[in-house]
């Protein structure tokens, strides 16, 4: 006899829908938009919280999430949780260190961690851990590259990875590394990465245990994708599908899928969205989604 599997469990609902959050559309906004498990990007929410881009988000609790940091242009360390419905909670006073621009992925199965950056003073390379219930912890000592415009993703199920980025020696400086993060939230030190070092790319997960970063910008605008295996290991260039372009963002869906979406591509800001299959095949461009085109936006995964 088979066992029942209750509707609400994590085997049953894991990553079903997605949230694309906040950004800049000519200005800083926080209207939300809704990726359902078949990944069509819904029209807009009106926001909750404070406008802002160069935040980043994550899963946490298994079926929720977090939008978190930015600039409104202030930097501000202020976050946001999402419910397991999908609804974007009011400001939560911000612990840590300020900063935009940086990555967040999960970790431990049911944590997140959000880290690297730009602090307004200088490239950052601290984390903040989320616990299952949503709280951020206070900065832990950065290990690594400082740098920001990177991107993270979860592996392995339980695990994570921040990679790529600008590491601030100059205007097109891009760095080709990466950090892994255990299933404690303990980050590693860099790791020489394959693949086109680029900044301003985005990195979601697929397939139950694997990752992807893509998009971003080295001295071009690119839409070149690079897979991790379940064991944190990142592959060579994958040819680019779907418009060259950078400041977009990328969450789960549908359990074992992805979405790119949003960015901007050197004339304009972007809605358009790419899904990425359960074994890492990147889609052409989706025609653009009911959403307000824009960057510097983030996303997460919840349900």
């Amino acid at each position: 006899m088979f066992p029942i599997i209750p509707a609400n469990s994590e085997s049953a609902l894991k990553n079903q829908e997605g949230i694309f959050g906040f950004g800049d559309d000519g200005s800083v906004c926080d209207i939300t938009n809704l990726v359902s498990d078949a990944g069509v990007v819904a029209a807009d929410v009106t926001g909750v919280g404070t406008a802002r881009d160069g935040l980043a988000g994550c899963e946490y609790g298994n079926d929720k999430g977090i939008f978190g940091f930015g600039a409104t242009p202030t930097y501000v360390s202020t976050t946001n949780l999402v419910s397991n419905a999908g609804v974007v909670g009011s400001d939560v006073t911000g612990v840590g260190t300020i900063r935009y621009n940086l990555a967040a992925c999960g970790y431990g199965e049911d944590k997140g961690i959000f880290g690297y950056g730009f602090d307004a003073a200088s490239y950052a390379s601290m984390t903040n851990l989320v616990s299952n219930a949503g709280v951020v912890a206070g900065d832990v000592t950065g290990v690594g590259t400082n740098r920001y415009y990177l991107a993270a993703c979860e592996y392995g199920d339980d695990k994570g990875i921040f990679g790529f980025g600008n590491d601030g020696q100059g205007s097109l400086h891009t760095a080709g590394m990466t950090n892994l993060v255990t299933n404690l939230g303990v980050v590693g030190s860099d790791v020489a990465a394959v693949g086109t070092a680029r900044m301003a790319l985005a990195a979601c997960s697929y397939g139950e245990d694997k990752g992807i970063f893509g998009f971003g910008k080295d001295t071009t605008y690119t839409a070149v994708t690079n897979l991790v295996s379940n064991t944190g290991v990142i592959a060579a260039d994958v040819t680019g599908v779907g418009s060259a372009r950078r400041f977009l963002t990328a969450c789960e869906y549908g359990d074992d899928k992805g979405i790119f979406g949003f960015g901007f591509d050197g004339s304009g800001n972007l809605s358009l969205t790419n899904l990425v299959s359960n074994v890492g095949v990147v889609a052409t461009d989706q025609a653009a989604t009911t959403g307000t085109a824009r960057r510097g936006i983030a996303a997460c995964s919840f349900n």
